[in-house]
């Protein structure tokens, strides 16, 4: 992700991904489901929003301690 951001800097970037650790570093992520954008923010607001995509987040992290 490091190597990517020096190569695009100062340029608008489409990076699609289910990693949230990839998405969170992201300014502006777009939530689709069933092919259309149902949430739009920043990784902290969508996940204070308490949306699909929170409701995915908190998941992951709840997976990630019992795992």
């Amino acid at each position: 992700m490091n190597r990517l951001r020096k190569m695009t800097e100062g340029r608008t970037v489409l990076v699609i991904t289910h990693r949230f650790t990839t998405a969170m570093r992201a300014d502006t992520i777009h939530v689709m489901e069933k092919g259309r954008i149902v949430e739009s923010g920043s990784h902290a607001g969508l996940v204070v929003s308490g949306g699909r995509y929170a409701q995915s987040w908190r998941q992951q992290m709840r997976d990630a301690d019992h795992g």
